[in-house]
C-alpha cells in the first residue's frame, strides 16, 4: 500500500466515529429526565408536528428527485453528454442530505423537554444536554457525508478503475474519478434548498403570527400556552434551524471537499502521484477534523453564572481547541504529502504554502463567525443600540436595524477577499494558476473542517429555544425560565454565527466551484469525442488544456456582452429570490395570524385558560404554506442556470454564477446580521431594559423581530445555497451546455 492508501483510511474512519458518537450522544441524551407529564406532552405535540411537515415536504422533493433523475439519465444515456454515474450519485446526495437533517430533527425535538427539566437543577447541566444534543446534528453531517464521499471513492477508484472494463461506465484515471464525483453535489444542493426555503417559510409564519397576535395584541408571553400558534413556531425551529440548516451544510461541507478533489487532480494531471495525494488530502482533512470536533464537544461546559460572556466563552472552548488540533494535525498531513516536490511544481515552502492555505480559511472562518457575534450578540454596542431606538418606536428599530445589517457586511467581505488572495498566493498560484486554484479550495476544507463542533453551536440554538418554550408552558418556575432564557440568547448568537460561518464557507466553496466547472466543460468536450480545439488562433489538445486556454477559448473577459449580461442576471437572481422568499413568509404570516385572531374570538376561555387552542390547525396552516410556496423559487435557482448556458454558452454561465456570489453573499450577510440582531434587541429588552416584556419599547421591538424574522431564517441562510446550487447546476450540465449552446446561438445570431 501506498502512503496515500494509508491515509486515505483516515476519511471512512473518521465518517465511522462520527456515526458512532452521534449514536452515542443520542442515548445518553434519552437517558435523561424527560420531565413531568406536562413537559412530555407538549415535546410530543411539537415531534409530531415536525414529523408531520418533514414527511409532506419529502414527498414533493421525492417527484421533484424522479423528474431530476430521468432528466440526468438522458443526459447521460441518450445525450451522451455526462457520465453514466451522475444520475445514481445525485440521487445518494440528496438520500443522505435528507436523511442527515431527519435524523438531527428528531434528535432535537426529543431534546427540548429533557433540557428544560436539567434547567430546573443546574445551568450546566442543561448546557451539556442541549450543546450534545446539537452535537449529534453536527456529526451526522460530517459523519453521512465523509461516507458518501469515502464509498464513492472506494467504488470508483478502488474497483472500477483498476477492473479496467470495457462498459459505459468505464473510468480511466483519477481525474475522471474526481469529476463524477462532484456531481453528487448536486442532489445535496437540491435537497438543501428545499429544505432551507420550505422550513424557513415555516418557521417564520409561525413565528411572525405568534409574535404579532401574541405578544403585540393579547400582551401575552412568549411561548404562552394560550398562543394557538405557539406549537407551531416550536415546531419551525426544528424543521428550519435544524433539518435546514443540517441540509444547507451538509451540501457545502461535501462541495468544499470535491471541489478541491477536483481542482487537485487538474492541477497535477502530469504527477501522477501528486495527483492522487492532491485528490485525498481534504478527505483525510474531513476525517481527522471529526475526531478534532468530537474531543472539542467533551470540553464545552460552564459555571452556574447566567451570562452571555460565560457561554460563549464555554463553546469557544471547545470550538478554538479542535481548530487548533486540525491546524497541527494538516500540518503534519502536508509535509507528509507535498515535501520534496518536483523542480516543474512551485508552492512555497516546499509545500507548506498548501498549509497556509488551510490556515487561512480556518481563520477567515473564525474572524467571519466573531464579526457576526459582535453584530448580533446583546452584550455589544450595535445590538444595544437597535434596542435604544425602541424608545422612539418601531419605526427607527427598523431603520437602526438595516443599517446594522449593511455594515456588518464589511469585515466578512474583507476577510474573503483577503482569504481568497492568501489562499491563491500561498499555494503558488501567481505562478501556476491551477495550484492557486487548488489552494482556494483547501482553504474552504480548512473552513469546514470542524464542522463537527460549528454545526452542534448552530443546531444547539433551537434545541435551547424549545426548551424556554417547554418551561414557559409547562409553567416551571422562574429560576428555570431565566436559565432557558439564558442559553435561548446565546442560541440567537450561536445561529446568526453558525449563519455567518455558512455564507463564508459557501463563498469560498461557490469560488473552487467556478474553478470545476471549467473541468466540467473540458469532461463535456470528451464526452463528445473531440480531441482538440482553437485557442487564440492555435490549435490545442483538450486531454493537455488548462483553465487558461478554456477561457480564451470561450472569449471570458469583461469585455464580452454575454460574461456582463450573465453577471447582471446573477446578481438580479439573488434580489428576485429574496423577494419571493419573504413575499411566501407574509402571505403564509398572514393566514396565520388570521387564524390565530379567529380562535381566540371564536373558542370562549382561551385567555383564562380553560379553553384549549386548537394547535393543530397552526401547523397545518404553517405546512401547507410552507409546501406550496417553496417550489417557485427553488425550481427558478434550478433553471436560470440551464438557460443561460444554453442561451449564453459557457461565458455567460461563468458570468452568472461571479454575478451570483458577490451579491449573493454580500445581501445574505446583511439579512442575516440585521435579523440576528433584532432578534436579540428584543431579548435585550425582555431581560428588564427600557421598561421589559409588554411596555412600549418591547412591543416596538417585537415588530423589529418580526421584521428580521424572514431576513435572517428564511431568505438570508436560502441564498447559501443558491449560490453554491447554481454552480451545481451549471457543473451537472456543462455537457449539455458545450454540446448545443453553439447550434442555439448561432440559430439566434450571437455566436
Amino acid at each position: 500500500m501506498s502512503l496515500s492508501d494509508i491515509l486515505f483510511i483516515i476519511a471512512p474512519i473518521g465518517s465511522a466515529l462520527a456515526l458512532v458518537f452521534a449514536y452515542i450522544f443520542f442515548v445518553n441524551m434519552k437517558k435523561k429526565d424527560p420531565g413531568n407529564k406536562t413537559m412530555q406532552e407538549i415535546a410530543r405535540h411539537v415531534k409530531e408536528g415536525a414529523k408531520a411537515y418533514i414527511r409532506q415536504q419529502y414527498k414533493v422533493v421525492a417527484i421533484f428527485f424522479l423528474f431530476a433523475f430521468i432528466f440526468f439519465v438522458i443526459l447521460s444515456f441518450v445525450l451522451h453528454v455526462q457520465s453514466r454515474w451522475t444520475p445514481f450519485a445525485f440521487l445518494t446526495g440528496g438520500f443522505f442530505s435528507g436523511l442527515a437533517g431527519f435524523l438531527g430533527m428528531m434528535t432535537a425535538t426529543e431534546a427540548s423537554n429533557r433540557t428544560a427539566q436539567a434547567a430546573r437543577s443546574s445551568l450546566n447541566s442543561a448546557l451539556k444536554i442541549a450543546f450534545r444534543s446539537g452535537s449529534v446534528m453536527g456529526l451526522i453531517v460530517v459523519g453521512l457525508g465523509l461516507l458518501n464521499i469515502s464509498v464513492w471513492f472506494i467504488l470508483l477508484y478502488y474497483i472500477i478503475m483498476p477492473a479496467q472494463i470495457n462498459s459505459p461506465f468505464a473510468v480511466r484515471n483519477i481525474y475522471e474519478v474526481s469529476v463524477i464525483m462532484l456531481t453528487f453535489g448536486m442532489g445535496a444542493s437540491a435537497q438543501a434548498l428545499f429544505a432551507r426555503v420550505g422550513g424557513g417559510i415555516f418557521t417564520k409564519a409561525a413565528d411572525v403570527g405568534a409574535d404579532l397576535v401574541g405578544k403585540v395584541e393579547a400582551g401575552i408571553p412568549e411561548d404562552d400556552p394560550r398562543n394557538p400558534a405557539t406549537i407551531a413556531d416550536n415546531v419551525g425551529d426544528n424543521v428550519g434551524d435544524v433539518a435546514g440548516m443540517g441540509a444547507d451544510l451538509f451540501e457545502s461541507y461535501l462541495g468544499s471537499i470535491l471541489a478541491a478533489a477536483v481542482l487537485g487532480a487538474a492541477a497535477f494531471i502530469n504527477f501522477p502521484e501528486l495527483q492522487i495525494r492532491s485528490v485525498i488530502l481534504p478527505m483525510v482533512i474531513a476525517g481527522m477534523g471529526i475526531l478534532f470536533s468530537i474531543i472539542g464537544i467533551y470540553l464545552v461546559r460552564t459555571k452556574e453564572e447566567i451570562s452571555q460572556k460565560q457561554l460563549i466563552k464555554a463553546l469557544s472552548r471547545g470550538i478554538n481547541t479542535s481548530s487548533i488540533l486540525i491546524l497541527i494535525g494538516s500540518l503534519i498531513l502536508v509535509k507528509l504529502l507535498f515535501q520534496n516536490l518536483p523542480a516543474d511544481i512551485f508552492i512555497p515552502l516546499d509545500g507548506l504554502g498548501l498549509w497556509l492555505s488551510i490556515l487561512v480559511g480556518l481563520l477567515a472562518g473564525i474572524i467571519i463567525g466573531k464579526t457576526t457575534e459582535y453584530y448580533t450578540s446583546a452584550d455589544n454596542k450595535p445590538t444595544r443600540g437597535i434596542a435604544k431606538h425602541s424608545l422612539t418606536g418601531p419605526a427607527t428599530v427598523i431603520i437602526d436595524g438595516l443599517a446594522v445589517g449593511m455594515q456588518s457586511t464589511g469585515i466578512p467581505v474583507v476577510m474573503i477577499a483577503v482569504g481568497i488572495l492568501l489562499a491563491f498566493s500561498f499555494s503558488g498560484g501567481f505562478i501556476n494558476i491551477s495550484t492557486g486554484l487548488y489552494g482556494i479550495g483547501i482553504a474552504a476544507v480548512g473552513m469546514l473542517s470542524t464542522l463537527g463542533i460549528t454545526l452542534a453551536t448552530d443546531a444547539y440554538g433551537p434545541i435551547a429555544d424549545n426548551a424556554g418554550g417547554n418551561a414557559e408552558m409547562s409553567k416551571l418556575g422562574p429560576e428555570v425560565r431565566k436559565r432557558t432564557d439564558a442559553l435561548d440568547s446565546l442560541g440567537n448568537t450561536t445561529a446568526a454565527t453558525g449563519k455567518g460561518f455558512a455564507i463564508g464557507s459557501a463563498a469560498l466553496t461557490a469560488m473552487a466551484l467556478l474553478a470545476a466547472y471549467i473541468e466540467e466543460v473540458k469532461m463535456g468536450f470528451q464526452h463528445l469525442g473531440q480531441k482538440t480545439f482553437e485557442v487564440a488562433g492555435s490549435t490545442v489538445e483538450i486531454a493537455n488544456a488548462g483553465i487558461q486556454d478554456f477561457m480564451l477559448h470561450y472569449n471570458v473577459t469583461l469585455m464580452n456582452p454575454k460574461v456582463i449580461i450573465g453577471i447582471f442576471i446573477g446578481a438580479m437572481l439573488a434580489f428576485v429570490f429574496c423577494s419571493m422568499t419573504i413575499k411566501a413568509v407574509g402571505r403564509a404570516a398572514g393566514k396565520m395570524v388570521d387564524e390565530v385572531r379567529r380562535q381566540f374570538k371564536e373558542i370562549k376561555g382561551i385567555m383564562e385558560g380553560t379553553g384549549k387552542p386548537d394547535y393543530a390547525a397552526c401547523v397545518d396552516i404553517a405546512t401547507k404554506g410552507a409546501q406550496k410556496e417553496m417550489v417557485l423559487p427553488s425550481l427558478l435557482v434550478i433553471i436560470v442556470p440551464i438557460l443561460i448556458g444554453l442561451l449564453l454558452g459557457v461565458a455567460g454561465v461563468m458570468g452568472l454564477l461571479v454575478g451570483g456570489l458577490t451579491t449573493g453573499f454580500t445581501l445574505a450577510i446583511m439579512l442575516n446580521n440585521a435579523g440576528g440582531a433584532w432578534d436579540n434587541a428584543k431579548k435585550y429588552i425582555e431581560a428588564g431594559n427600557y421598561g421589559g416584556k409588554g411596555s412600549d419599547p418591547h412591543k416596538a421591538s417585537v415588530v423589529g423581530d418580526t421584521v428580521g424574522d424572514p431576513c435572517k431564517d428564511t431568505a438570508g441562510p436560502s441564498l447559501n445555497i443558491l449560490i453554491k446550487l447554481m454552480s451545481m447546476v451549471s457543473v451537472v450540465v456543462a455537457g449539455l451546455t458545450v454540446a448545443y449552446s453553439p447550434y442555439i446561438q448561432k440559430f439566434l445570431g450571437i455566436f
